[in-house]
């Protein structure tokens, strides 16, 4: 199974930890390319961290984020080859290769999903949008996204799901309590995230559910495949058709989302009754079977 294989020669719990130090200092070069952009004068220690990209170009602002998690790519190939003597493919899927078939499928039913709760809501209420298409702008908004927010999506997987994963299963010896950690890591990461400040403490729990389905899909189907399709159609159709001045991705995006923020009902309509549908398309579909011992069993 994904969290086991008796041909790995896993190492301890501080590897992971020194390995996660080397993650996030190649996140800190990628961020390097960002400097030449700031202001001079860096806003007060209270105010939005995100204020501190308001002056750069919304294309040239998404292209510098991303560039950030194109960076880590070279840092998880020296942790997992070098670091833990593990093959890459440790860290994302017990099959011998990835398969695409499965990203494919996950991507294009929760792209499905997504597009069609932005399209529903936009016709009940146009009133609370703006309709911002401007060609040249999402043509170059469009590549930069369809290149680099795969990219973006697959890093946090293979960091959550994949390394972390592995890493608290083998330190607790426990499939749940890996899940458990990484969702609540994955969650607690987007704290400075402005929808945070905008929503409330509260919206934290939507990217903790989150992070359940995705280690969920991941344990089940024993591989990152579904989790990489599913994150990343999330985050592009969201960057390529949705945004507000109050969000992590600001973009020339089709349509600006211009009424009063707040977290309602249907912000808790997904993970209370979407997810579940989508769990179970997945689990019939790759005819999942064992939910207890590949949620809840002992890794080794």
């Amino acid at each position: 199974m994904f969290l086991w294989d008796k041909s790995y020669n896993l190492k301890g719990f501080w590897y992971y930890i020194l390995g996660s130090f080397i993650l996030i200092f190649f996140s800190i070069i990628g961020q390097l390319p960002m400097i030449p952009f700031l202001p001079n004068e860096l806003p007060s220690p209270d105010a939005d961290p995100m204020d501190l990209f308001k002056g750069i170009e919304s294309n040239l602002r998404l292209f510098l984020l991303l560039l950030t998690f194109v960076a880590v790519v070279p840092g998880i190939w020296l942790v997992v080859n070098k670091l833990h003597d593990l093959p890459l493919m440790s860290v994302l899927s017990s099959r011998n290769k990835l398969d695409f078939e499965r990203i494919i499928y996950s991507f294009a039913i929760w792209g499905a999903t997504v597009l069609a709760f932005v399209l529903l809501e936009y016709f009940l209420s146009p009133e609370s949008y703006l309709f911002n298409f401007k060609v040249k702008e999402f043509l170059i908004l469009a590549v930069i996204a369809i290149l680099f927010i795969p990219i973006q999506t697959t890093v946090e997987e293979v960091v959550f799901r994949g390394y972390l994963m592995q890493g608290f299963g083998h330190w607790l010896n426990s499939r749940f309590m890996a899940l458990f950690l990484t969702s609540f890591v994955f969650g607690l990461l987007h704290l400075s995230n402005p929808e945070i400040a905008t929503l409330g403490y509260e919206f934290i729990f939507i990217y903790i559910i989150g992070g359940f389905v995705l280690g969920i899909m991941t344990l089940m189907d024993d591989g990152l495949e579904l989790a990489i399709g599913f994150h990343a159609a999330n985050n592009l159709i969201v960057v390529l058709l949705l945004t507000a001045d109050w969000t992590v991705f600001q973009t020339e995006s089709i349509l600006i989302d211009i009424s009063e923020p707040s977290l309602g009902l249907s912000d808790w309509l997904a993970p209370l009754l979407v997810y579940p549908i989508i769990i179970t398309i997945l689990s019939r579909k790759y005819a999942w079977t064992n939910w207890k011992k590949k949620l809840f069993s002992k890794v080794r």
